[in-house]
């Protein structure tokens, strides 16, 4: 079965789909990597962390690599048998039930556009800060022009194509990594003598998150950190070789990008100091930006233009994930089918793409102006841990599902088994502290008002539920098509 089919019924977008083989291991890897934003990361997302993990920040980091590696072996195994544009949608509908699919579908579509708001936030209010440390006289409080700017930059990526928009992320990741790696080594270097093991320990958690918990509390943001390995998997109708390409940059990606965060949340605790981190953030002198400048001078530039195209990049990676979640879904009609319509030149979603861009604008100056920027990234962040921690868990539990029922005596005990059940175990402390559920000890729950977002995640996904309920009694094909969308099936029993 092709991709535009489904049941043997061809789809509404029919030759007009998504442009087959586009994009190669390169570009796929890069959607990956952008996605996880490690210049943003870096300096924003990880760092929030220190405020519950202090100067065990590293250690948070480890957790979250864990965990992370464990599901990215699960999404490999399920891209490399079913590669599709619906990707965690289709591989949770064929491994546990198309309601569980669907569900996904509409928690991995609102995590993709969640994304680009998350880190344009971020952007207005790094740029903003920055132009005000040299220029006193620019207000800090206009960092809104600058989100609305990166916002209409990634909208005409999206709009051209994803040849364009996969180019421009592999030339942006590349000089993210190059930057931070270098500043790393150069902190690393700095420190000196108190180069310490310790900091891979919880010695130096804050006095309110003592031990384990503040790491796991940490981990919150390490894991969002490591939010989007798996974009790969969205692009693989427009891949070549995608049952392969994708499988290795989801892979690649995980590990590639977490030694990357481990070395330098390593370099940068022991640098500004492990009894201090705790006040260490995303801005201002006591921040990468200000620890390069204090320390390097000039070479703070460097990491300030590194972190601004991290934002673009990631933020385009996350349209890349909404509109292509939403045009699997809607050319099965279990979304909207103006999702499904494609420029007939660029072949790219534009209706998913104009309203991720609409979505975003409005939750990033919705939020910004009513929290505050860098307390809005916060909310932002945690209501996206929430919903991609959960569905992580979903896909590791299909692993163990589709290859349950579809292989047989071939299963992997190992790669079925074993480390799908490991990703759910290493995954559920972080989600119950990002919901606000201390469900054990060494869970400590998030002040407001981070803690509301497990009440609007949960109101989100009642709809999504509501909605459900609605498709089953009027056309309960759609949600059986959702575990349908891709590129080809292999015979039953297989």
């Amino acid at each position: 079965m092709v991709a535009g089919e489904v049941s043997g019924q061809p789809a509404a977008v029919g030759a007009t789909g998504l442009r087959r083989e586009a994009i190669g291991l390169r570009e796929v890897l890069f959607q990956s990597i952008t996605d996880m934003a490690p210049g943003a990361a870096i300096a924003a997302s990880i760092p929030t962390g220190a405020a519950f993990a202090g100067g065990s920040l590293p250690l948070s980091v480890v957790f979250a690599l864990i965990a992370s590696l464990f599901c990215a072996s699960c999404i490999a195994e399920l891209a490399r048998e079913l590669p599709a544009a619906g990707s965690m949608a289709t591989y949770t509908a064929r491994g546990l039930h198309p309601s569980i699919g669907f569900l996904v579908a509409w928690g991995y579509f609102i995590v993709g556009a969640l994304i680009p708001p998350l880190v344009l936030l971020q952007l207005g209010f790094t740029v903003a800060g920055t132009i005000h440390a040299e220029f006193p006289a620019y207000s800090a409080g206009l960092w809104w022009p600058w989100t609305i700017l990166g916002a209409v930059i990634v909208l005409a990526a999206g709009y051209y194509g994803i040849q364009t928009s996969a180019r421009m992320g592999t030339l942006l990741g590349l000089f993210e990594i190059l930057v931070f790696l270098v500043l790393g080594v150069f902190f690393a270097v700095h420190a000196g003598s108190a180069n310490t093991a310790s900091v891979f320990t919880p010695a130096h958690t804050p006095p309110g998150h003592r031990g384990i918990a503040g790491v796991i509390a940490g981990s919150v943001y390490t894991i969002l950190a490591f939010g989007g390995f798996e974009a790969a998997a969205p692009l693989a109708e427009e891949a070549r070789n995608p049952r392969r390409t994708v499988r290795w940059a989801v892979l690649l990606a995980t590990l590639g990008i977490g030694l990357l965060y481990i070395f330098t949340t390593y370099a940068a605790s022991v640098a500004f100091g492990p009894g201090r981190f705790t006040h260490f953030g995303a801005a201002g002198p006591d921040s990468w930006v200000g620890l390069a400048r204090a320390l390097y001078g000039i070479f703070w530039v460097f990491a300030f233009l590194a972190i601004v195209n991290s934002t673009i990049a990631n933020s385009n990676a996350g349209v890349n994930v909404a509109s292509r979640t939403a045009y699997a879904m809607g050319r099965i009609r279990a979304f909207p089918a103006a999702f499904s319509f494609v420029h007939p030149r660029f072949r790219s979603p534009v209706v998913g793409i104009v309203f991720t861009f609409l979505f975003s604008l409005a939750v990033a100056l919705g939020l910004g102006f009513g929290y505050g920027p860098t307390t809005a990234f916060a909310m932002v962040g945690t209501g996206l841990v929430i919903i991609f921690v959960g569905i992580y868990i979903l896909v590791d539990a299909a692993c163990i599902g589709y290859f349950a029922r579809r292989r047989g005596w071939r299963l992997s005990p190992l790669l079925h088994v074993v480390f799908p059940v490991l990703g759910i175990l290493t995954f559920i402390p972080a989600w119950l502290t990002a919901v606000g559920a201390p469900a054990f000890s060494f869970i400590s729950p998030l002040t407001a008002p981070l803690s509301y977002m497990g009440i609007a995640v949960g109101i989100y996904m009642l709809v999504g539920l509501g909605y459900l309920v609605v498709l089953y009694v009027r056309d309960p094909r759609r949600v059986v098509e959702v575990g349908l969308v891709h590129l080809d099936l292999p015979p039953e029993g297989e």
